[in-house]
């Protein structure tokens, strides 16, 4: 049995695993993306009971995964349980053809929030996350109508997914001058190919209280070396049905080889090597895990525990270095030499 860690969820006070179970593979049979969509009740309901038996928390869900059908077979395989779980759920996306079912306008996350309790069979909601933007509802709409479902004890802490930077900060800003909770947690994109928020996002996170919950440690299971990076198509899982990473082949088989030759020395796998990655650059990190069988999650569960080496790190860090984008390698490069030297 491995031993979990927990971290601080950002600037809260809620404990969270430092592995979630995610439960997009979560479905009742429905056919949104069949090739993740695959997990039935009784399957979950081992993953949820392993998960709690390791130590894991931590569950993160969606109203639009599998048509709100993952969220219900959350709650079903929580039931009697649910003191012990942290749940994540998250609102935004369209959920029907009628105009206003999508966003995050006063109405849409109202109802949305109170569909999502329905389903996952629950009074409150640990950890509601904003999963998209919405650039046609004023910013202090959404935040004062998140704040009011806090004040009513339904939602107890706030994040965002999938937000520029510059977004995030100034809802902070605003929920700051107002009084009002801040959001805690950002759900982004980030493994060791896909590094596009150490830019920014993970920077600003760290200033302002706001912890990363990583989707896709495994870039979609290209970082398992399952497929061939210059051909993913032929692979069969999730990548084989649309790539939705922006890498070049040449920095995939170097993240692979680095992963691979890390993994050899730790007797783990790759895929935990990926895992492990992203928990070690940072004491609040923590991973979303969606896993289609048993022994995934508990191989991703155990990547809790894997400790990198600094030199592994690098080189793992050196495979597929994001690109430096202006003003970050203006600013290095007009950096102070002397105040540098006198303050270091």
């Amino acid at each position: 049995m491995s031993e979990m860690t927990y971290t601080r969820m950002g600037s809260s006070g809620l404990v969270v695993s430092r592995v979630a179970l995610g439960t997009m593979t979560f479905t009742h049979g429905s056919d949104w993306i069949p090739g993740v969509a695959k997990v039935g009740l009784d399957d979950a309901q081992r993953m949820v009971d392993l998960a709690l038996d390791r130590g894991v928390n931590f569950f993160d869900a969606a109203d639009g995964y599998s048509n709100g059908e993952a969220e219900d077979i959350l709650g079903k395989t929580l039931k009697g349980k649910r003191q012990a779980a942290v749940i994540c759920t998250k609102l935004g996306f369209r959920q029907s053809d009628r105009i206003t079912d999508a966003g995050l306008s006063r109405g849409h996350i109202i109802s949305s929030v109170e569909g999502c309790l329905r389903r996952l069979d629950t009074d409150w909601i640990d950890l509601l996350v904003l999963h998209k933007t919405d650039f046609t509802t004023p910013m202090a709409e959404t935040l004062g109508t998140l704040q009011s479902l806090i004040n009513a004890g339904k939602i107890r802490h706030i994040g965002v997914s999938n937000w520029p930077a510059w977004k995030l900060s100034q809802a902070i800003q605003f929920q700051r001058d107002n009084g009002m909770q801040q959001f805690v947690a950002g759900q982004y994109l980030y493994n060791a190919v896909g590094r596009d928020i150490e830019m920014d996002v993970l920077r600003l996170g760290e200033e302002l209280g706001v912890g990363l919950m990583a989707w896709s440690p495994l870039a979609g299971g290209l970082l398992t070396g399952k497929y061939d990076p210059a051909d993913l198509e032929s692979g069969d899982g999730r990548l084989s049905e649309g790539n939705f990473l922006q890498v070049s082949p040449e920095q995939a088989r170097k993240a692979i080889d680095a992963l691979s030759a890390a993994a050899a020395a730790h007797s783990a796998t790759p895929a935990q090597i990926a895992q492990a990655w992203v928990l070690n650059r940072r004491r609040d990190h923590t991973v979303i895990l969606g896993a289609s069988k048993l022994s995934q999650l508990e191989s991703g569960i155990a990547a809790a525990n894997i400790k990198l080496s600094l030199g592994e790190m690098a080189a793992i860090d050196a495979a597929a270095l994001p690109n430096r984008r202006y003003p970050e390698w203006f600013d290095d490069m007009m950096t102070d030499e002397m105040y540098t030297k006198a303050l270091s």
